[in-house]
């Protein structure tokens, strides 16, 4: 990728919440690299998280959620681990770099629990949300870039083992893909959607022209 434009616009994400998001396969923690990278190069200071991790407690609970080998859970109870990861996540890590005004990006957010447990898990919205306000408190995203990209081209990407939550099958990443295509609908001022089926730099420039866009 090509370093930060000349006027500086990354100059103007310190103190920002940035979150990015997409289904399984769609290229998003590649991109999210990606953009991490471009901060640093610029000089700023990165907080980069990634969920469910980022804090040692986060990280055992990831272990719990993820392994293809932990006991079967009720999707309410996956629902409310994922928000107990998101709680120390915020209060050790993401609360104090925004306090001293770093760039926070992270790798998923509260946009993961709404497509994955919700849309296609079944839990209701409302209830994902009342979680989600005491998990997170005042602590929400600036911006969710949100990586689209078909079923098809999604799994042909998922050349290595699956995790617990990825292993659900078609229909349920059909679900997850539709979940996040109506937040970005529902709201579209928190959320830009990019088109994630070209080349890594084609995917990466229009991650950047659409958070330079929405920064400018």
């Amino acid at each position: 990728m090509s370093s930060a434009p000349k006027d500086g616009w990354l100059e103007r994400l310190r103190g920002r919440f940035l979150v990015f998001e997409g289904p399984d396969g769609s290229g998003k923690s590649t991109q999210y690299a990606r953009f991490v990278e471009l901060c640093r190069h610029a000089g700023h200071t990165v907080c980069e998280v990634r969920e469910p991790g980022g804090t040692a407690i986060s990280e055992r609970i990831r272990e719990l959620l993820l392994d293809t080998k932990s006991p079967e859970m009720s999707i309410r109870c996956e629902m409310m681990l994922y928000m107990a990861s998101r709680a120390q996540l915020v209060d050790e890590r993401i609360r104090p770099a925004l306090q001293r005004h770093e760039i926070v990006l992270a790798d998923r957010f509260v946009t993961s629990t709404l497509a994955y447990q919700g849309h296609a898990g079944g839990v209701p919205m409302q209830d994902i949300l009342a979680v989600a306000r005491a998990a997170c408190r005042d602590v929400w995203p600036d911006l969710v870039v949100v990586f689209d990209v078909d079923e098809a081209t999604a799994e042909a990407r998922m050349d290595r083992e699956l995790d617990r939550i990825e292993s659900r099958g078609a229909e349920y990443r059909k679900q997850v893909r539709e979940g996040y295509r109506a937040q970005v609908r529902e709201d579209p001022q928190r959320h830009v959607l990019i088109d994630a089926r070209g080349s890594v730099d084609e995917v990466s420039q229009a991650m950047c022209n659409a958070i330079q866009g929405r920064f400018a």
